[in-house]
């Protein structure tokens, strides 16, 4: 239980510390991810918490709004094994106006980079598949803003992605004063794939 709690620690954390300097963290939560080679569209999926938003702490909400997003073509690898999908796209984060933050599009972006679409097969021989990469856009204010994002799926069971899966989670880090540092990602990812092994076991249980 200890070891449990201590995961779920260091998956909200390692979001907030991944940029240098100021940042604000997006948390997204169900939704579908469906799509093809042509790229990976995800829809309906909420957001849920907002972290250091101006002077504001952590907020959370069963409904504050949504995170959307649509990837570029696949590039490399294949939709069931992990692969790369290309830079642009859309990217996008809009709050509904409760808990304080602002009824407004927060963030307007497209993916700088390609996006990297990771399958992982667990020792049960099910599989988890993970969607991140970097992103640039414009800030509600108008300031262009980069960031980073981290969409984990559901667990796809023994069967590989089949053209549609439901999000588990989602991360989204904006650097609103700062430049992303290297191995954002990487601590992003450890900290949403810790969290679903977490829930996961404690749902079997």
């Amino acid at each position: 239980m200890k070891s449990a709690w201590c995961l779920l620690l260091l998956a909200l954390i390692l979001p907030v510390a991944a940029f240098a300097n100021s940042s604000t963290d997006f948390s997204n939560s169900g939704g579908t991810l469906s799509g093809s080679s042509a790229g990976l569209t995800l829809t309906g999926s909420t957001l849920i918490a907002v972290n250091d938003f101006g002077t504001m702490g952590l907020v959370t909400g069963d409904n504050m709004g949504g995170v959307y997003f649509k990837t570029g073509k696949l590039i490399s690898g294949s939709l069931q094994t992990g692969g790369t999908f290309a830079a642009g796209g859309s990217f996008q984060i809009q709050a509904n106006g409760t808990e304080g933050v602002p009824a407004a599009m927060i963030y307007n972006g497209t993916f700088s980079g390609p996006m990297t679409w990771t399958m992982v097969t667990l020792a049960n021989g099910t599989h988890n598949y993970t969607l991140s990469g970097m992103l640039t856009g414009m800030w509600y204010t108008g300031v262009k803003v980069d960031g980073a994002t981290v969409q984990l799926s559901i667990n796809t069971g023994r069967g590989y992605f089949n053209g549609t899966t439901t999000i588990s989670s989602g991360d989204t880090n904006i650097a609103t004063s700062a430049v992303p540092e290297p191995g954002s990602l990487a601590l992003l990812g450890t900290g949403l794939v810790g969290l679903a092994g977490v829930l996961r076991r404690r749902i079997k249980a």
